[in-house]
């Protein structure tokens, strides 16, 4: 037999070989020292090689995110006074050239009425989050801006107001932290306490509730309940600290809620502060989005049908 016969391997013993491997490979834990003590000499060996030209890989794309990062962080400052001068001509601040008084009785509006307001409702995501209530409020909206923060690292948002009736801060801010800035993994996500005037919380509503019937008294009794809002962005989901104690049903709602509430966050930061203008007119739209709305109630627990009976003896009482 020649050395060639020897050392050959038809390609069917050479399938069979590799079919081998991987069993071998699935049955192992994914440990990855039990996986390399699992292979041949030769194979280690080239699983060694390999992992040392996966470590230059991996040097390179550090050094990649860095100076993507400076890069970013170097841009963003030439839009800071692009930013500024959208939002001048927003509010009225400054008037474009070419315009001209309007020849009325009545006094025009400055700048661009309810832009923000639009700007939002014209994105599906956040379309879905806005009630007709939230509306009056968010016409005072001046201006969104976001930034980087570096420790922790994640971003800010913030959201700046006009005077208005509904609460009394002037900025209301949303900061993600997180633990990788490439695939980020949330961290947390912290809101600004709402600071309502009375009357006026937009994420509770006031419920005038029946008596029951056959009750001894009689009388409607009054109380504020929990509603949907655009507001509850800033009173994000939280992570509790027993977090071992929570069963996995309620784990699983809780990291969707806290998914969809990050989708939010980067949504404005990614799509809407930078495209504002082209939002409003509707020069880009939801063609290309997968919107997914997903219900985390799918099944009915005593809870809620007690609920539903309460809701029906109770009120709306409009603010």
């Amino acid at each position: 037999m020649s050395q060639n016969d020897v050392t050959a391997v038809s390609q069917e013993e050479e399938a069979e070989l590799v079919q081998a491997l991987k069993d071998k490979l699935l049955t192992i834990e994914r440990d990855p020292e039990k996986v390399i003590e699992s292979l041949t000499p030769n194979v280690r060996k080239r699983i060694e090689k390999l992992q040392e030209i996966q470590k230059k890989h991996d040097d390179l794309e550090e050094k990649f995110i860095e100076e993507r990062e400076a890069l970013e962080a170097k841009y963003e400052k030439l839009y800071e006074p692009l930013y500024s001068e959208r939002s001048d001509i927003v509010n009225g601040v400054v008037e474009v050239e070419g315009v001209t008084a309007a020849v009325t009785d009545k006094q025009e509006e400055k700048g661009v009425p309810e832009f923000w307001l639009t700007v939002l409702k014209a994105n599906a995501v956040l379309a879905e989050e806005i009630t007709k209530r939230d509306e009056g409020a968010l016409k005072y909206l001046k201006d969104i801006k976001w930034f980087q923060i570096e420790d922790p690292k994640g971003f800010k948002l913030e959201f700046f107001f006009d005077t208005n009736p509904f609460f009394k801060n002037a900025v209301l801010t949303k900061t993600y932290h997180v633990v990788e800035v490439d695939e980020p993994v949330i961290e947390k996500a912290i809101g600004t306490e709402i600071e309502w005037y009375p009357g006026k919380e937009l994420t509770k509503k006031l419920i005038q509730r029946k008596p029951k019937k056959g009750a001894k008294d009689d009388k409607p009794v009054t109380k504020l309940k929990d509603c949907d809002s655009f507001f509850n962005f800033f009173n994000p989901p939280q992570i509790p600290e027993d977090v071992e104690n929570i069963d996995e049903e309620a784990a699983e709602d809780l990291q969707i809620q806290i998914e969809q509430d990050y989708d939010i966050g980067s949504t404005i930061r990614d799509d809407i502060i930078p495209n504002a203008v082209s939002w409003f007119t509707g020069e880009v739209g939801n063609e290309d989005e997968d919107v997914v709305l997903v219900d985390t109630q799918d099944e009915e627990t005593d809870e809620d049908v007690e609920d539903e009976n309460d809701d029906e003896n109770e009120e709306s009482v409009e603010n």
